[in-house]
Order: C-alpha cells, then structure tokens, then sequence
C-alpha cells in the first residue's frame, strides 16, 4: 500500500484547520479500505473533534473498517482533555491498522498513544513523511519543546536593503511590496496566534494588524511600549481585537475588556522576557512584523524559527536599514513583481 499517498492527503487535510485548533494542533487523517479512501477529516476548532473522529464519523459503511487503515499526521491521543482518546474510538472502531507521520512530544502522549494501539492489537507503523509531518506541526512541537512560541519574522525591503524611509509625509505604511504580498501577509496573520510590533512602527504606521484582506481570525496584537508614547487613538486600541501592550512603565493602568497592560524590564534580555509572558499568555505562534529595531532585538537573541523577507521593486535614497539576518535559506520564489525569500534558523 502506498502509505506516502495517504499521508500526503492527511497532510493536505490538515492544512485547512490551521490556526482554528489552538491549542491543539492541526492534524489530518484519512481512512483508506482497499486502497480507496472512505472517509476523511481534520482537527475541529478547539472543543471539537480531532481529525481522527470526524475521520471515522464521515465513513458510510462502518463495517469496513474492520478491514481498513487509519492514516493520521501525529500520533493519536490516549489522555482525555476536551474530548475523549481518539487511540481509544480507533480501537473500538476495531481499525487493524494504524499508519502515523510523526511521534506526539507532548508528555501526555509520547508513545502511549502507539501503546495502547499495540496493546490491542492493531498493527502500527510510525514515521512515514515525517519530516514533511513534524514541518506542518512546527507550531505545536516548538511550544511542547522549546516553552515558547514558533517565531516569524516578516519584512519588506527595497532593493538597495532599506525598510522604511527616514521620513515621510502621513502616519501611514509606505508600502514596499505589491498587493499580492500584502494579500499573502494577511493570509498568515490568519495562520499565527499574535502579532507583535514595536512603538515606531505605530507611532510611525498607525496598523491595524488584521486581516482584512483574507478571511479568518485576527491574530492577538502585542505591542511593545517601553514608555506609553503610543497615542490613545490609535488602530491597535480600537477594542476589536485582543490586544497587549508591554511596557516599563511603572504607572498603573486599568486594563479594558480587549486592552492589556504587562510590565517587564527594558533590558538586553528583551526577547527573553517576551518570550515569558507569550508563554503566559499561551500563545502558540507570533509573526513580528516590525521595526528594524524589535526584529533585530529577536535576532541577536537567536529567538527566531523562520523569517520571510519580500524584496520590492522600488529603492529609498535613504532609510532604516533592513535586519542583519543569518540563516539558511529554505525557499525563494516571486510574488509577481516581488520577490520572497524564506530563510529558517539552523
């Protein structure tokens, strides 16, 4: 049997419940009887069914999978959280085989999913695309492991290396790449858990930092503002969607329904104490988005995971320099007249 196959469609399905399922992760499954598939699923939004369940609920003639085998991206649960064990309903659907892309790191899982599988006789096989599995379940891996969120960093810079000019005449973005980057941008605001800028880029942008230009869910905003300059009257505390503000000062401020204030210490640890309070938070995932200098800050604290760099067409005279970046590059394609090069950290 071609289980590659399999996984490639379980791998497909579980695209579609990205950033719905936090914090559990987004895992697809399929159900194959004589090399058919004869039901298919992914991970609900959180409080739903797994991808196993809604997997084995879509097929018709339940007395196939009797005979079947049950493809999954991570190795099904055996402890009970919103929802009961999906290794316990694959055993009692009396499913013989079990093929899994990728081991569960999680401490509640961890083989004893396979365990108790094995235990009841199925027959499991582990591993198969499991690096392509392991890469689609980045975010919930790089928290159960690493105790903090996956990080993206994201900038666009013009062809001579410059991100922003030094001046400009609106309190607006002066934009560097074209609309489908920009559309694209705001498709993976609805893929991550939060978004984080830093006070120049507000005072300088006034963003919203939504996704308004793809459907799905705004992501948390975290806004860093060592000294409260931020004006009350900006976008990012429109009340529409969560947002926090780190921030060294002393002041106390009452916090508002969407509106969070925590205090941390300004220091050269910075992305560390970040770090920290996400982690509070139980944010999974977070795009940083600017500016040169919070981005930088990340870098040279070695607490990135991926950054995805678009290059305009245009050029600034002068400006803010882009970050200084060492990584391996991972993919470099064009977005119509932009290019987007995504670099990973070793």
């Amino acid at each position: 049997m071609n289980h590659e196959k399999y996984i490639q469609r379980c791998l497909q399905l579980a695209k579609n419940g990205i950033g719905t399922t936090r914090p559990n992760p987004s895992v697809g499954a399929v159900v194959v009887h004589n090399n058919k598939i004869i039901g298919e699923g992914y991970t609900s939004p959180y409080g739903g069914n797994h991808a196993e369940v809604n997997a084995i609920n879509s097929v018709t003639n339940t007395e196939l999978l009797k005979e079947a085998t049950i493809y999954v991206t991570l190795e099904p649960c055996s402890h009970y959280g919103k929802t009961p064990p999906c290794a316990d309903l694959i055993v009692k659907s009396k499913i013989p085989n079990v093929v899994i892309g990728c081991l569960d790191t999680n401490s509640l899982v961890a083989g004893k999913g396979i365990e108790r599988l094995e235990n009841s006789g199925c027959n499991v096989v582990v591993g198969i695309l499991e690096k392509e599995c392991k890469e689609h379940h980045k975010r919930f891996f790089t928290v159960q492991n690493k105790k903090r969120p996956y990080i993206i960093l994201k900038w666009a810079e013009t062809t001579n290396g410059f991100i922003a000019p030094l001046t400009k005449n609106a309190q607006k973005p002066v934009w560097i790449s074209n609309q489908y980057s920009q559309q694209l941008v705001h498709k993976w605001r609805s893929e991550e858990h939060a978004i984080l800028v830093g006070t120049n880029t507000v005072i300088a942008d006034n963003p919203s930092l939504n996704v308004r230009s793809w459907t799905g869910n705004n992501p948390i905003r975290i806004v860093l503002d060592k000294n409260l300059r931020i004006p009350t009257d900006v976008n990012v505390f429109d009340n529409n969607v969560k947002t926090i503000v780190l921030t060294g000062s002393k002041n106390k401020i009452e916090p508002q329904e969407d509106l969070l204030f925590k205090q941390i210490d300004f220091s050269p640890n910075l992305a560390e104490q970040v770090c920290t309070v996400l982690q509070e938070e139980n944010i999974q995932s977070i795009i940083i988005e600017g500016g040169a200098k919070t981005l930088q800050t990340f870098i040279d604290a070695n607490l990135w995971d991926e950054a995805r760099v678009f290059t305009g067409l245009n050029e600034f005279k002068s400006g803010v320099e882009a970050p200084v970046l060492k990584g391996k590059l991972k993919k470099e394609e064009s977005i119509g007249s932009d290019v987007l090069k995504i670099y990973i950290n070793d």
